[in-house]
């Protein structure tokens, strides 16, 4: 059973920095798209930020500049360096993952959330 756990979610003032991380356990045998999304009280889901399984990466624009998305294969494991964050920027944070586990098929799988939280 594949799972994945993320971690790295704090209060923090204005202009600071976090880092989130999410990893995704269990028996992997490949992951192709990563991407973190976030949903504040009251809103929809909305992407932030992808890395493809060749590296390339994506943002939404509103935290181009300042969020930068990596992974590490060997560990199955995608990061969420966020830095000069905003009050607009709390939400709670979710990883996806498309990957394949053993005996199944591609699909999208997601974690439990982190609670990001940006005020003075």
């Amino acid at each position: 059973q594949v799972q994945l756990v993320e971690s790295g979610g704090d209060l923090v003032q204005p202009g600071g920095s976090l880092r989130l991380s999410c990893v995704a356990s269990g028996s992997v045998w490949g992951i192709r798209d990563m991407r973190w999304y976030r949903q504040a009280l009251g809103k929809q889901r909305q992407m932030v930020a992808v890395v493809i399984g060749g590296g390339g990466t994506d943002y939404v624009d509103s935290v181009k500049g300042r969020f930068t998305i990596s992974r590490d294969n060997a560990k199955n494991t995608m990061y969420l360096q966020m830095d000069n964050l905003k009050p607009e920027d709390t939400a709670v944070y979710y990883c996806n993952m498309n990957l394949l586990a053993k005996g199944s098929t591609w699909a999208d799988y997601w974690g439990q959330g982190t609670q990001v939280t940006v005020s003075s």
